[in-house]
This record gives structure tokens, sequence and C-alpha cells, in this order.
């Protein structure tokens, strides 16, 4: 899958206002960064690598698997497959916000 392909996933999965309040960045590890803007709203989600609240570096088989749902981003940093930097409770929302739209079956 594409960073485009994962970028508008990522675009259902946040709305127009994900609550989160902060911004967070997914490194996809050489094949680009989306950048998710929370700050505003509507939240706003690019492709430029600025500093971000949090940080999450994966890779875009895993990030594609953790916004199917079938990778907890939580047991992924535990194992070593996901890196977080910065604020660790962002990420735990941001692991939250996907569970909910995946149970909603929003993406």
């Amino acid at each position: 899958m594409s960073l485009e392909s994962f970028t508008e996933r990522v675009k259902k999965v946040v709305g127009t206002d994900s609550g989160l309040g902060k911004s967070v960045k997914f490194d996809l590890k050489g094949e680009g960064v989306v950048f998710v803007d929370a700050t505003q709203v509507p939240n706003v989600i690019s492709h430029e690598d600025k500093e971000a609240d949090c940080t999450v570096k994966i890779s875009e088989e895993n990030a594609n698997k953790m916004i199917d749902g079938d990778l907890n981003l939580m047991a992924a940093y535990m194992t070593g497959k996901v890196k977080v930097n910065g604020d660790m409770e962002m990420a735990m929302k941001v692991v939250q916000l996907i569970a909910r739209r995946v149970k909603e079956g929003n993406i």
C-alpha cells in the first residue's frame, strides 16, 4: 500500500475532529511521513516532516496492520516493531481512536 493510501486511511480515522488535541507524526521508515495536526479543527493531515508531540516510527506494512486493527501499537512498541518518541499518552489516545474507528467500521 502506498503512502497516499495510508494517508487516506489516516484521514478516515482522524476525521475532522479527532479530539486528540495534539500532533502526531507517523514516520514510515523511508517511505515518507504522515503528520496529523489535531490542535485545530478541522484536523489537518499532511506529508510535512514537522516536529510533533508524538512520533511513531513504523514500517508501512505494520502501519497498515495498525489501521486494520491487526496490530496493537503498544504491543508492537514492547516488542520493538514500533518506536514511539515523545508523548506516550498521545500514542495511547491514537491506539484508542483507531480501535474505536475499527469497531465502528469507519475504516
